[in-house]
Order: C-alpha cells, then structure tokens, then sequence
C-alpha cells in the first residue's frame, strides 16, 4: 500500500517539475535558496522513490513557484 502513494508523490513532484521545466539541478539550486542543503544524489533518491516529507514537498512547490496544487 504505501508503495503506492509512494509512486503517487513521485508522479506528483515530477510531473510539476516537467511542466514548470526545472531538473534536478535548478531544483537543488532553488531550494538551496530555501536553506534545504542536500546533495544531488540525496534529493534525487527522495524524488524517485517518493520517500519524502510533506515539508519537502511544500519546498519543491515553492521552489518551483507553485501555489496551488490539485490531488
């Protein structure tokens, strides 16, 4: 069950990050901004396997100048 929403929150960041066309890179960029200092590999990993906290998630929005999202 949890492999699921997992997949679910990994679609969800991904597809905003494709729409918005920011990688990886300009993410981490982005959210070093924000204070969130992790590697490449360390944000990358969350992102694919989706184990990532609400807070990171609102981080990403905002980094990616995301107000509003629909689940």
């Amino acid at each position: 069950m949890h492999e699921e929403w997992n997949e679910r929150a990994t679609n969800l960041l991904k597809s905003e990050m494709a729409r918005t066309g920011v990688g990886y890179e300009e993410l981490i960029g982005r959210l070093h901004g924000f204070g969130v200092n992790e590697s490449y590999k360390g944000i990358a990993n969350k992102v694919n396997r989706g184990t990532f906290s609400f807070v990171f998630f609102m981080q990403c929005m905002k980094a990616l100048g995301i107000t509003e999202i629909r689940l």
